[in-house]
């Protein structure tokens, strides 16, 4: 291996994808490994945590665990503050995002379709703009978390709310956190950050 390899299903969503930015953000070269389901159930036994994505690197075991991936890449690229409180209030918001993964992903497995709606319909009533209150309030004058400088926090959140903004979850409305600025202001600046744009006119 000369290079770092992220592996993922291949899919353009959720933790795999924001680990696959934070690396093209911060201008690493690497192996985007993309496997099938099928494939996955063949590797999960050896995976380092029975999860995706997991990092590569030459001369190092497998690294697992999204944020911990995310982490890696920002302290080692100047994507991550420097500062440890800064740092850990940056690190609160990226499991933030993962308390919303596990809110709506129960949702996804259920089968029978009007069950569903009205599990999606409920977490529209409440749990999710309380979400979205709740990730409002740590966000400053932007236009990201630290200021002016993108980081791999501010790629999480926008993965997050990008999940919703581009339509694709039935019965939750793509506007679910438009009544937020801050975070509508975040997500809009990282979607519109030259390095993300040319990531997906590769893509």
């Amino acid at each position: 291996m000369t290079k770092p390899k992220l592996t993922y299903f291949d899919a353009a969503v959720s933790r795999g994808e924001e680990c696959r930015l934070a690396l093209h953000v911060a201008g690493i070269a690497f192996d985007d490994n993309r496997i099938s389901r099928e494939a996955w159930a063949a590797l999960k036994p050896t995976s380092p945590f029975g999860g995706l994505p997991f990092l590569e690197l030459p001369g190092k075991p497998a690294l697992g665990q999204c944020n911990a991936i995310l982490g890696f890449i920002g302290r080692s690229h100047g994507m991550h503050p420097q500062d440890p409180f800064e740092a850990a209030v940056h690190e609160a918001l990226m499991v933030h995002v993962e308390d919303l993964r596990a809110l709506v992903s129960p949702t996804v497995r259920i089968s029978d379709a009007t069950e569903k709606q009205k599990a999606r319909e409920a977490l529209v009533a409440g749990p999710l703009p309380a979400w979205g209150e709740r990730a409002e309030k740590h966000i400053g004058a932007g236009p990201f978390l630290a200021g002016a400088k993108l980081s791999v926090a501010d790629i999480k959140l926008y993965m997050a709310v990008r999940w919703f903004a581009t339509g694709g979850v039935d019965h939750i409305p793509a506007t679910i956190f438009a009544s937020f600025p801050k975070l509508t202001r975040l997500y809009e600046s990282v979607r519109d950050d030259a390095r993300i744009k040319s990531w997906y006119a590769k893509s």
